[in-house]
This record gives C-alpha cells, sequence and structure tokens, in this order.
C-alpha cells in the first residue's frame, strides 16, 4: 500500500514528467484492490480498471513496469508505449490472465463476462484440447484444458473491477443479464467513490451498484468497506469462495474514497469540494493504526515506508532512462498472421451437387462445430428450433446441443464484445447479428475492445471471433431489414470484413475467416441466400468439400472478357462484390464479351493488386456497390484506382451506387427506385464502353 502511494506522490511530484500522458492512481482504493489481488490465482482471469495499480502491484508487477507503461517506453510490458497507463494486457506465469480492455468506462464487463462464459462452457464439456494461442485446438500441438489449469479447490474466475459511474452504462446490464442467466462464474468489483470525472452520485445515478444489482435474482450482492483492508479482504473472500464453488456470479460494492486527480488532465483542485472528507477515510493511515494495534511498532512500520519510498524512487530513475520504441515499429500488430494464406480443398468435388448459398454457410459452420470442440455459435434466435431468421442455422442447435448454439438476449453489444472474452480463454466464437441494420449498438465493444486488442497488446491478445451479418436489399424488406453498411465497418481498423456472391466463396471464405485469428465480419446477402432474386441465379453453386477453404484478401475473376475485344480495346472492367457481381453479369448481357467482372470477396485486407492488374489491362473502369454512393467505399476505391492507375485509364472512373437517402423504403416500387438493378449498370457501362 505505501508503494502504490508513493508512486502516486512521485507523479504528482514530477508531474512535468509524469502527466505527458494522462494517467490516473488507485490513491484510496488501495486496501481494496490489494484484497482481490492477493485472493486471485494464475488460473483466474482479471479485467482491472484503468486506476488499479494497486492491484496490479498486489499481482506482483514491479513499479518499474507501471512506468514503463506511463511513460510510453519501449519495453512497457503491456503495449510497448501504445496504451495509457494501467491498461494491462499480459499473460505471465504466476498472476492471472489480463487481457487487453479499454478506456471506455463500464465496456470491461461484457468481455469479462464472456470469459466467464467460455471458462463455464470449457468445464461442462470436459473439453480436453484448449488453445491458449488463439489458433484452433486442432492445429495447436501444445494446448491446454481448463481442468489441467484448475485444482479441486479454485476452479478458475473472472475479476471484473469497475466504477460505480461506468455501472449506469447499458452495456453493463447486459453483462449483469447474461451473468444470471447462465450463472457465470465471475466476480464484479465496483469501487465506488461518488464521482464520476466531475460529476458527483447524486447527480449520475438514482441507486448505488449494491442498490442496482438487486434487479438481478441470482446475482449475489455484497457491501464492503473498500477503504478498510480487513472488511475488504472478508468481502472478497466470501464472494470468491461464492465463485468458486459455483455458486453464481457476485457483485461486491466497496466504497472508497477518491484521493488523487480523476485524471492527470482533469485535477482535483478544478472541482473538489470534498476532499476533507475523504482524506479522513484513506486506508493507508487506518491500516497504519491497525497494525499499531496489533502489535507493529512504529520503526518497523516507519522502515516499510522508506524501503517503498526507495524502491519506488530508483524505478523511477531507471523507467526514466529505458529507451522509447521504435518509430518504425509504429505499424506492427495490426493484425495476427493470417492462418489460411492459400485456397486448399476441392471446390467442385465429382458428383457434388449445387447448394444454396444460405445452406453452404449452414454446412461450413456444421462442419466447424464437428472438427473443433472449442467452437461455439450464438446471437439472436440461431440456437432452439428456430435455427435462424433464415434457416442459416437449422438444427444445428438439436446437433451440437445447448452449451455451444444457443439463443442470447436481444443484446447486439453482448453478441459482440463477449467474443473478446471467449477468445483469451481459448473458445472461437461465431456469432450472429441478426440484420446489419441492427449492428450499430453492437459499435462500441467491435472498436474499442475487438479491434484495437492485438494492436494494443502487442500481438498477445488477437481475438480471432467471426462475426456473421445478413446485409442488403431483397425486395419490400424496409427501412431496417435492408440497409448496407460496409463503409461503416471499413472504417473501424483493426477488423476484417468479407462479403461472397456465391455458395462457394462462401462456403471457402467462411471457414478461413474462422480459422483467422483476428475478428472477421462475414457480410451476408440475404437475396442471394435462396437465389430467388431474379437474376442471382448464379449465387447457387457445386458445393465445394468440407475443408474448401479460400484465403482472405483474395479477388476473383467473376467473368472474363473475350481476348480479342480486350486486344482491340474494347472491353470494361466492373469492380464489385456481393449483389453488385449478379446486377453486372445481367447488364454485360448487353455488351457480350466487353465486360470483365472482378468480384472482390474480402474488403479488408482488399486485393487491390488485382484491382490496379485488371484496371491496366482494361484502362475503363466501374465501380459498382449496393451503399449509397456518397462518400462510400465504392468513392474511395474508386479515387485509389485514379492515383494509381491514372496513365493507363482511358476514361474517368465510373461509380454507381444507391440513391444517397437514409433508409430503403418499403414500398417495392420505391426500393426499386433507390437501388443498383441490371438496366442501371447496363446504361453506365454502356457510356464507359462508348467514352
Amino acid at each position: 500500500m505505501q508503494t502504490a502511494a508513493a508512486m502516486a506522490t512521485l507523479y504528482e511530484e514530477e508531474k512535468a514528467t509524469a502527466a505527458r500522458y494522462v494517467h490516473a492512481t488507485a490513491r484510496g482504493h488501495e486496501a481494496v484492490q490489494l484484497a482481490a489481488a492477493f485472493l486471485l490465482t494464475e488460473t483466474d482471469y482479471a479485467a482491472p480498471y484503468y486506476r488499479d495499480d494497486a492491484l496490479l502491484l498486489g499481482l506482483g508487477l514491479r513499479p518499474y513496469e507501471l512506468m514503463l507503461q506511463l511513460l510510453a517506453k519501449a519495453d512497457d510490458p503491456f503495449s510497448g508505449g501504445r496504451t495509457y497507463y494501467s491498461h494491462p494486457s499480459l499473460r505471465r506465469a504466476g498472476i492471472p490472465v489480463i487481457p487487453h480492455q479499454s478506456s471506455a468506462t463500464g465496456m470491461q464487463a461484457i468481455p469479462a463476462t464472456g470469459m466467464a462464459h467460455a471458462i463455464k462452457y470449457f468445464e461442462s464439456t470436459k473439453i480436453e484440447k484448449v488453445s491458449t494461442e488463439n489458433e484452433p485446438a486442432a492445429s495447436v500441438e501444445k494446448t491446454t484444458s481448463i481442468a489441467q489449469l484448475s485444482t479441486p479447490n479454485s476452479p478458475p474466475l473472472v475479476l471484473c473491477s469497475i466504477g460505480d459511474g461506468a455501472m449506469t452504462e447499458g452495456e453493463v446490464a447486459e453483462a449483469l443479464q447474461m451473468a444470471v442467466l447462465h450463472q457465470l462464474p465471475i466476480v464484479y468489483l465496483v469501487q465506488d467513490n461518488d464521482w464520476g470525472i466531475s460529476a458527483t452520485g447524486r447527480e449520475m445515478r438514482a441507486m448505488n451498484a449494491y442498490e442496482f444489482a438487486a434487479g438481478f435474482p441470482g446475482l449475489r450482492r455484497l457491501q464492503v468497506d473498500g477503504a478498510d483492508f480487513g472488511s475488504s479482504h472478508r468481502g472478497l473472500t466470501e464472494a470468491f469462495a461464492h465463485v468458486r464453488a459455483r455458486r453464481g456470479p457476485v457483485l461486491v460494492h466497496a466504497k472508497c474514497p477518491l484521493l488523487g486527480h480523476h485524471t492527470s488532465g482533469v485535477r482535483r483542485e478544478w472541482y473538489r469540494h470534498d476532499l476533507v472528507a475523504h482524506q479522513e477515510q484513506d486506508p493507508l493511515p487506518r491500516l497504519h493504526q491497525q497494525m499499531l494495534r496489533n502489535g507493529f511498532g512504529e520503526e518497523e512500520l516507519a522502515g516499510l515506508t522508506a524501503e517503498a519510498q526507495a524502491t519506488v524512487r530508483a524505478d523511477w530513475a531507471e523507467a526514466l532512462a529505458a529507451p522509447n520504441p521504435d518509430p518504425t515499429t509504429f505499424a506492427d500488430h495490426e493484425f495476427a498472421p493470417p492462418a489460411v494464406t492459400a485456397e486448399a480443398g476441392e471446390r467442385s468435388p465429382a458428383g457434388a451437387e449445387k447448394v444454396l448459398m444460405v445452406d453452404a454457410g449452414l454446412h461450413a459452420v456444421d462442419d466447424i462445430l464437428r472438427e473443433f470442440p472449442e467452437a461455439l455459435f450464438y446471437g439472436q434466435d440461431v440456437g432452439g428450433e428456430l435455427g435462424g431468421v433464415f434457416r442459416e442455422a437449422a438444427l444445428l442447435a438439436k446437433k451440437y446441443g445447448d452449451s455451444r448454439v444457443f439463443n442470447t438476449p436481444i443484446q447486439e453489444a453482448y453478441i459482440v464484445g463477449s467474443t473478446a472474452g471467449m477468445a483469451a480463454v481459448g473458445a472461437r466464437p461465431i456469432v450472429e447479428i441478426q440484420f446489419a441494420d441492427y449492428i450499430w449498438p453492437s459499435l462500441n465493444q467491435l472498436v474499442e475492445e475487438l479491434s484495437k486488442s492485438c494492436y494494443l497488446s502487442m500481438g498477445k491478445f488477437p481475438i480471432p471471433a467471426l462475426i456473421r451479418v445478413p446485409i442488403g436489399a431483397y425486395g419490400g424488406g424496409g427501412p431496417y431489414h435492408s440497409g448496407s453498411i460496409e463503409s461503416t465497418l471499413l472504417t473501424i481498423r483493426g477488423i476484417k470484413v468479407v462479403y461472397p456472391s456465391n455458395a462457394a466463396d462462401m462456403k471457402g471464405l467462411m471457414r478461413a475467416a474462422f480459422l483467422d485469428p483476428n475478428p472477421v465480419v462475414m457480410l451476408e446477402h440475404k437475396g442471394l441466400y435462396w437465389s430467388k432474386v431474379p437474376g442471382t441465379e448464379d449465387a447457387k453453386t457445386v458445393e465445394p468439400a468440407a475443408g474448401y477453404v479460400i484465403p482472405l484478401g483474395q479477388a476473383a475473376v467473376a467473368q472474363a472478357a473475350d481476348p480479342e475485344k480486350l486486344s482491340q480495346g474494347e472491353t470494361a472492367l466492373v469492380v464489385t462484390y456481393g449483389m453488385g457481381v449478379h446486377w453486372a453479369k445481367a447488364a454485360s448481357r448487353n455488351f457480350p464479351g466487353q465486360v470483365e467482372i472482378l468480384d472482390l470477396r474480402t474488403l479488408n485486407p482488399l486485393d487491390f493488386e488485382a484491382v490496379t492488374t485488371a484496371t491496366r489491362r482494361h484502362g475503363k473502369v466501374l465501380v459498382l456497390t449496393e451503399e449509397p454512393l456518397m462518400n462510400s467505399f465504392a468513392e474511395s476505391l474508386a479515387g485509389r484506382i485514379q492515383r494509381h492507375c491514372f496513365e493507363a485509364l482511358d476514361a474517368p472512373v465510373f461509380t454507381l451506387g444507391a440513391a444517397n437517402l437514409p433508409a430503403i423504403a418499403l414500398n417495392v416500387e420505391l426500393e426499386r427506385q433507390m437501388l443498383p438493378s441490371a438496366a442501371k449498370v447496363a446504361v453506365a457501362l454502356g457510356e464507359l464502353l462508348g467514352y
């Protein structure tokens, strides 16, 4: 505790240096954080909060290591100088696994609950092989199981540390709902200092976390004095024992004083009016007096204080002298290396029948669940009897059981964010957002937790998550079931985006997306699922064999131009994906042999080499999308083509997309006016070819 206090004091004394990058400290929260740290084991998982430096010290980390992060040094063991102080991500023998988490308050509750969900899954199924390196177990020689990691008296649990202000976030309620619904092994430690930056508890909540938790039957509630080590340790011991005995989740509400600044960037003197009252609850002098009453002497305690201060000073000097990151490494760890780098398996096996795109996806997931016991599939309506509103998961729950294929509440944030926790424990989640129009509640988790994890943890915590998203208009779906969202997704760095146009690609890309160690969003056009939309018959293809795989980031020529017309300069290229492939095919019948169609298949990573090669081959390009055109991926791609292929072009790069309107109208005639079509593509191609 003296070490944590000495660090806070030193940071204030050295604020000209220490506050170059914003930080918060545990000052006032040390007692409950250390009580939690001393109860955690190396088989556990932890999601510390951004002011939990005392907890990290209690786990055995040196002040020097925390200072390396404070100063954004190269040897920062968590992020190599990429993220804030007390934002750990660590796999180290002897301490719990600490996955990456963001600064977004309350967001850690969902990934932490996902960790507990994965622990329960592995325990309930008694799987022997669980990956610890974010690769499917079948491809990993050295694996570890939950059973091997735990002992009869200490099965693993998850500690989720959170502030009382963050408890007002809606995503926290989603996490608590799932923890209770599935009785997950997790302790939520709420550190309540009655402040949320400059807002008091009176201003920002109708009740404290303990009172709020009463609304979740099955969630055990405890209250402790977070400024008293004895009270904190007794309460947390009870909570940990309850969870380790698998009697359900627990929420511990710890009242703490806030003695430091909210952060170094929001100083206490600007807004605090209650410092005197909080200082009276300082856990350090309280513990000091308790130790004196228990027979320790002033001289002995003074010696501990001096030792802590000397350690902190020495570590500070060492950290100041440590090297800064090599600027040339700034782009390292955007993604973990792909698992699939070449096409493999049989795309058109002898005797195979044609299959609908929706069934190709279903069969791909079936193959994955059969082959990889760590794979799970969940989302709205994918479990139980229905098996998805498009029957894209039909009978999978009956085949693999409700612990592997299951329904979730209408909680898009939990569906997506839980995959980060699942992956940290070794599960391989496949999840579904029912319609692309409803992905927006999940964006906080997708952006803050999934997309940044690999980069900010220096590759320690990539998140292998396959997120299936039915997308697109299909005739009368209306404004909330017809939207296209790829441009928004493509502004999120650190995720991959896949968009197949036919059944064979669906199956091959689905497996590659599952095997990829990074978050992959797979956009699946509803109008292609059943090939019922006129002109989409080619979406139905011969079904590839089980195990067929296509590497992400590899475009394909969906239709070649006639070589003779190409040699005479009479051709054009359509660059597109999804439904655009089928519009382009239908339109090209008006220009026999004159149109090559390049199906991108993956939008990130983008096969720009294939785009530029094909552009130089034809000199005339149309970029076709179903999205509203203004500020879209298609317009961005057209600009890139013109920048890199300008001298090879015989015409401006044409673009075609939907009307720039906020939603797709329900009436099919209005929808037809808004969207591209084969006829509209034919008009554009006629103009382009005649340029």
